[in-house]
């Protein structure tokens, strides 16, 4: 039942990805990642029968949530070089126009999104990173309306256009923070759940070798 309810689910996400993708392009391909695994982790928490330990939805809990972070954090990685080197610019250029223009409100939105998630299921992902990653994605959605004229919007685009390689630095670190933190956790978590295994395997070994005396 576990297997074939993450093969449903992943029929499911590619569905959402080819959608969103097909109608607002590279921009939609971020925001169906982030849907597709919104909709995994709370499909997993309220219907998938719990077959597998807990330790291990956790792990696979991580994961899936870093993903799309770290997609981000290169196009953020590309955001930072593209005024130092031609190449990043023209991917970035191609970003922005496969998106309509749209990348940085599609990433912010994604951010968002995403944030909301540990708020409201902590128990899978901390709460500390929601509030870092909420705060990210409306930051990126302010960047990415910078070329709409607006009085709202000129208020503080100076402080964007100023301030553009800080910003953008200290989400790079904080998007790296994340990551890396969600990976290490899982790291942490598999190594308790394999001494686990092994103390366990020992200690019946152990009753195995009582019974036999």
């Amino acid at each position: 039942m576990s297997k074939a309810f993450d093969v449903a689910m992943a029929g499911v996400i590619s569905g959402i990805v080819a959608f969103t993708t097909s109608q607002i392009g590279v921009g939609g391909t971020i925001i169906g990642a982030v849907l597709g695994s919104m909709l995994y982790q709370i499909m997993s928490h309220y219907v998938k029968e719990p077959l597998e330990k807990v330790e291990t939805q956790k792990i696979e809990t991580r994961i899936v949530y870093a993903i799309p972070l770290i997609l981000i954090l290169a196009i953020e990685i590309i955001y930072l070089l593209a005024p130092l080197y031609w190449k990043p610019q023209e991917i970035l250029y191609f970003l922005q126009e496969a998106t309509n223009w749209n990348l940085f409100r599609s990433i912010g939105t994604g951010l968002i999104v995403m944030g909301i998630y540990p708020l409201i299921q902590p128990e899978n992902i901390q709460k500390k990173y929601g509030y870092v990653i909420l705060s990210m994605g409306i930051v990126i959605l302010l960047r990415g309306f910078l070329d709409v004229v607006s009085p709202l919007v000129e208020i503080y685009s100076r402080f964007f256009i100023e301030f553009a390689i800080p910003l953008s630095i200290i989400l790079i670190l904080a998007l790296s923070y994340v990551i890396f933190s969600l990976f290490k956790e899982s790291l942490t978590i598999r190594n308790k759940d394999v001494s686990k295994k092994m103390q366990q395997k020992l200690e019946n070994e152990e009753i195995d070798n009582e019974k036999k005396n």
